[in-house]
């Protein structure tokens, strides 16, 4: 007689760094202000003779400092799970706001992006629930959500009741920084789905840059694509950033000037962003708006100087090319720092980069990240614009 199959385990836990994540299908419990997210046996069954628990942190970076545990238990039979105060439609999809939000990059790369990846596949037939809620993240984002979950959102933590829901995700899982990977994703999602994901859900219009040539192939001298520099208030400004819009307008753009907003609905600032054929500015949490780029657009990150070329590759390099956008890095040199300036050439900080990074990421986010502004240098930047032109004039 063959021994019944082994029971799947409801939780992936995945060692020390990936994000654990349970995935349960069946009668599910939730007491929000408990922290406890109960499953209980079918009657069918009988019951569950070895009953597990798990403790979960439903966020992607798990080990994220004030991210609270969630625990998750097996009920040995349906008779000790609570009554139900609220019973749900559609399953619930438990995760954490708060950890490195307010920062743009880390509200996209840490949970807009996993929660998308688990949520999609439900159409909207999903009700989220929030560990440490975020009122503001929820309002800034809300256009994104209400397309995720036609639910209300459920704030756990203030939530005294039993929810009960037809089954549960706990916990959201990142691939890589702001990027998905196809080759992990059985449904095959990628970043080139996400952002039409985001332009259906803003509506944006553009899929694809201005076409510079018209139908026999020849430039269309009329055509001046659109170009978009971020502009930053904090350290990494562009101090220059009149000369580099001349530039730019010599080179056959059409320039604006791109201030994302913080705290307000991301949508108005998207459409802007969505009209543009280019997207230029120095690394930094605005660059995260090349999302709502059209596919092919051209995205120039102004590195900072400080060996910083790995943290802007990982951070947007290597998600631009994932987004079907033509990347060009630029590596501003030490003549463009305004480090020079505040800190003379004899600080190791600018005559010796290497020896800031073997003393941690503390002093280079303090140097590099959080005292020096850019000024570029017109003559070794303007081959990058024309690079960039010319990439425009490549799309058919």
């Amino acid at each position: 007689m063959e021994s019944a199959p082994a029971k799947k385990s409801a939780c992936d836990i995945q060692g020390p760094w990936a994000a654990d994540v349970c995935d349960v299908t069946g009668d599910v419990r939730i007491r929000g202000s408990a922290g406890t997210i109960l499953i209980a046996p079918s009657i069918e069954i009988g019951g569950n003779p070895n009953p597990q628990e798990w403790q979960i942190r439903p966020y992607s970076r798990k080990h994220q400092a004030g991210i609270k545990e969630v625990t998750v238990r097996e009920l040995a039979s349906a008779a000790d799970a609570p009554a139900c105060d609220v019973r749900s439609p559609v399953p619930a999809l438990v995760f954490a706001m708060g950890g490195l939000t307010g920062n743009y990059w880390h509200d996209f790369s840490d949970i807009m992006i996993p929660l998308y990846l688990q949520a999609v596949r439900f159409k909207g037939e999903v009700q989220l629930v929030a560990e440490n809620f975020q009122p503001w993240y929820a309002g800034k984002y809300r256009t994104i959500l209400k397309r995720l979950s036609r639910y209300e959102i459920v704030d756990m933590d203030k939530d005294d009741r039993v929810r009960c829901f037809p089954g549960a995700v706990v916990g959201i899982r990142m691939h890589k920084e702001f990027s998905i990977d196809p080759a992990r994703e059985p449904a095959g999602h990628s970043m080139p789905e996400f952002t039409r994901f985001l332009r259906e859900t803003f509506s944006l219009p553009r899929d694809a840059p201005t076409r510079l040539a018209g139908a026999d192939g020849e430039d269309d001298e009329k055509a001046k694509p659109r170009m978009m520099i971020i502009s930053r208030r904090h350290p990494r400004r562009l101090v220059n950033v009149d000369a580099v819009v001349a530039l730019a307008e010599r080179v056959g753009f059409e320039v604006v000037i791109g201030d994302p907003p913080f705290n307000v609905d991301v949508g108005e600032f998207a459409r802007e962003v969505n009209a543009a054929d280019a997207l230029v500015g120095v690394h930094g949490a605005g660059l995260t708006n090349s999302v709502f780029l059209p596919t092919g657009a051209v995205f120039i990150q102004v590195v900072p100087y400080g060996k910083m070329e790995h943290i802007g590759e990982v951070d947007f390099g290597v998600p631009a090319v994932d987004m079907g956008l033509r990347y060009i890095a630029y590596s501003a040199g030490v003549e463009e720092s305004t480090l020079v300036d505040t800190l003379g050439r004899d600080h190791p900080a600018v005559k010796d980069p290497e020896s800031i990074h073997r003393s941690g990421w503390g002093k280079v986010a303090e140097y590099y990240l959080g005292r020096q502004d850019i000024r570029l240098d017109l003559a070794r930047f303007e081959p990058v614009l024309r690079k960039a032109m010319e990439l425009l004039r490549e799309q058919r």
